[in-house]
Parts: structure tokens; sequence; C-alpha cells
């Protein structure tokens, strides 16, 4: 007779295991400890040998659950294939699935870029990845995400209004699905499919002063600022090193040879994961050597009013400068860099090379190799010296009402021995430029 909710619940265990059974190889074995299993027997269909399938414990898996079970390898049985070899199979492919998910792909990736990123840059790519990205398609098999789930995904960023966020997490995407072909995981790159598919981002510029009377305003105001002195100092080389801000803020005493006048920022600090080779104006040492005294027992030039094991907050600068009344469209910490690239470049006509290598942006040699971090050093420290004097002199009233023009015209004029090439060689004397 066919098994029944009812006759298994009465059913009690004896000192052997008995079988409670149901038809078509289908029976519960109840053991003497009292666990029931399921089992189902049947011959393979080619050596015919008696094999047995087990379909769970009752009541985990009810009566009416193992029947359709049972029917499901009755079937596969009927068209000569081996139930268990083709559970196996079917686990197999679940796990492959799992291992090529979008997720694991991902982070493989990650964790093979991140050694060449800064931390505040892969810990960004992270972010947007576990919350923007994960959650939707992070357990989907990579060669299985469609460019049309893809853009649903990304579109949730949109919506909300992080469009330029969108745009780099889709970027990030397309790293992800390259590394998935490479390694054999996917055949194609869904994220290229969708070039043009996000709304274009609104450009932004950080906030710059380039006008030299407004830039000796803003140098005077920064010298009269009555905040703390660790704030006040890096108030005072930002405009001189141009740096970015949260390479000055981290600025380390370790890093940093006042006797050679020079600061060597480590590869891990860069953005683009390059050692940096920032030299120092005898103006940049001296606020150094006045700061001296005050934090140079520690690690960090500039260290949090919190803790001197942390360097100081990521707004410190930029809330100094609001604190002066200077407004958000007017400067922001990164607008020293903009300042010192305008001009330098415009009204000072430094070589635009020299520029991009000390903003440490990515410059190529003539091979198309990228410069070491010592390259043209002999004369981007003179560029330094130079723009350390340029805007001391914005700083004078004389200054201030010529316009800064005289000086400008006098500096750009005057002539310089460039080295040029591999070999060292002295080129003729020339203007810069």
């Amino acid at each position: 007779m066919p098994l029944s909710d009812t006759t298994i619940r009465k059913a009690k265990p004896v000192a052997k295991p008995i079988k409670l059974t149901d038809g078509d190889g289908l029976y519960l074995l109840l053991n003497p400890n009292g666990s029931r299993w399921w089992r189902f027997d049947y011959r393979r269909p080619v050596t015919k040998q008696r094999n047995t399938l087990s379909f769970g414990t009752y009541p985990d898996t009810g009566l009416a659950d193992a029947r359709a079970r049972r029917d499901e390898a009755r079937k596969l049985l009927a068209s000569d294939i081996d139930p268990g070899e083709h559970r196996k199979a079917t686990r197999t492919a679940s796990e492959d699935r799992a291992a090529n998910s979008f997720e694991v792909v991902a982070r493989e990736w990650f964790a093979k870029q991140e050694k060449t990123w800064v931390k505040s840059h892969s810990d960004k790519i992270l972010l947007r990845l576990q919350n923007d990205i994960f959650p939707w398609i992070g357990k989907r098999p990579i060669a299985e995400v469609s460019a049309r789930e893809l853009l649903t995904t990304i579109n949730r960023m949109v919506d909300r209004g992080a469009v330029e966020s969108a745009h780099r997490t889709l970027q990030n995407c397309g790293q992800v699905f390259r590394y998935a072909i490479a390694t054999g995981r996917a055949d194609r790159n869904p994220a290229a499919d969708l070039r043009g598919a996000l709304p274009p981002v609104k450009p932004s510029h950080h906030a710059a002063m380039t006008e030299p009377n407004a830039i000796g305003g803003l140098l005077r105001a920064i010298d009269t600022y009555a905040g703390a002195l660790v704030t006040r100092c890096a108030l005072r080389l930002a405009p001189l090193l141009f740096v970015r801000p949260g390479e000055l803020r981290q600025a380390e005493w370790g890093e940093i040879d006042l006797d050679a006048a020079q600061w060597n920022i480590p590869g891990s600090k860069m953005k683009m994961g390059e050692p940096h080779l920032v030299p120092l104006s005898t103006q940049a040492v001296a606020v150094l050597r006045e700061i001296e005294p005050l934090t140079g027992d520690g690690r960090y030039v500039f260290p949090s009013a919190r803790s001197p094991r942390r360097p100081m907050s990521n707004n410190a600068v930029l809330a100094a400068l609001r604190r002066m009344g200077f407004a958000k469209n007017e400067m922001s910490g990164h607008g020293f860099r903009a300042m010192a690239r305008t001009i330098l470049d415009e009204t000072l006509h430094y070589r635009p090379d020299f520029i991009e290598h000390q903003l440490a942006h990515a410059v190529r040699d003539p091979n198309g190799r990228a410069y070491n971090r010592t390259a043209h050093l002999a004369e981007r420290r003179e560029m330094m010296q130079g723009w350390a004097d340029y805007l001391d002199s914005l700083k004078s009233d004389a200054c201030s009402l010529m316009q800064s023009e005289g000086f400008a015209s006098e500096f750009a004029a005057q002539p310089r021995i460039v080295v040029v090439g591999q070999a060292g060689t002295k080129a003729s004397q020339e203007k810069r430029g």
C-alpha cells in the first residue's frame, strides 16, 4: 500500500532499520535513532547495476515532494539518463555558476588591481561595487549578465542623481568583464554595448583663482589666518607645492628631507600609483621648519587635532578657506593645482611637460616611456623656486598696484640654460617655453 503521512508519523523505530515502501522504488528508511530518510532504488540504464538516491529526510522533505522527485528520476531513466549522474552534473554546474558569479570574478579582479592603486581610490571602487552592483547582479553567472540587465542596475545610480558615479561604475564593470573574458569565464563585454546609454556628465571644475590680484589677496589672507598653526602651515604650503589635498594632509616627516629640500611621496599615496618627488623652495622649507618643533616628533606633518596617529581631516584646508570668507565658487583645495598650472604656463611660460610632471600627471618621453620621478629635477627645482618667488611678489602691495604684470614680464624674459636629452648636453640659452 502507498504510504500516508499518518502511517509515517505512527511508525516507531526498532533495533534495526526498516523500510516503509511507497512504490516504484521509493521508500522511507526508518533508522533505530528515529531518523527517517527517503530513498529511491533503481537500475542504471547501461550497466543495469542497482543504485540508490537519497531524497532527504522526513518531514523536511514531505511525502508529496519525495514522490515528485521519484517521478522526475523515472522520467530520466525512461530517456536512458542515470538520475544519479544527472544530479552530480547539475550540482557541478551550480557550483561552477557560483564560482563564476559576477561578484566572485569582480573581487578576484579587484584583488589583482588593488596593489597598483592608492587606498582611497581602491576604497571608492570597492564601495561602488558593493553598494550598487553586487546586490543586484553579484550572484549572477558573469557569462549570463546581459547589457539590458547591467543598464537596469547602473540606472539605479542615475535615478538618484549620481550620474558621474554611474559612469565610473560602468567603467569598472567593463574592466571586470574584460578580465572575465581573459580568464575564460565570459565571451563578451556587455558594458561595451552601453556606450552612450547613460546621460552625459555635466562638466564641473574645482574652483580656482588665476587672476594675480585675487591670488595676492588669498595669500595675504592665508598669512593672517588666525586658526591652528597646523592648519595655517598646510594652507601656506598648498599654493607652494600644489599637490593634491590628500597628498598634502598625509605628508609624513619620514618622507621629507629638509636639508636636500625635497619631499619623496611613495607610490602608495599617489593617484597614479607611482612615487613622486616634490622639490621644496626656500619658502616651503621655511614653513616646514616652522611647524617641525610642534609635530616633528610624530609621524604626520599635519596630524589630526584629535589624534596624532592620524592625519588632519580631509576637509581641514577647505573649511579654513570658507572661514576666511572664500566662497565655494571662488576657491577649493584642488584649486591650487589649477592656479599653478595656469600661471606657470600662461604667465611664467614654463615648459608644459615640466608643469605636468610636477603635477604628477602621466608624461611620456619621446619613446613613449613614463618619466621617472627624478626626470628634469633640476629644471623642476628651479621652476618651483621661481613659482614661490612669484607668489611672494603677489603678496606685496607694490605688486598688487602693478597687477603683477611687471614682475611676470621681467621674470619670463630672464634667460636660462636648459638641459635636454638623455646624454645631458646643454642647449643654447633660451627663454622658458
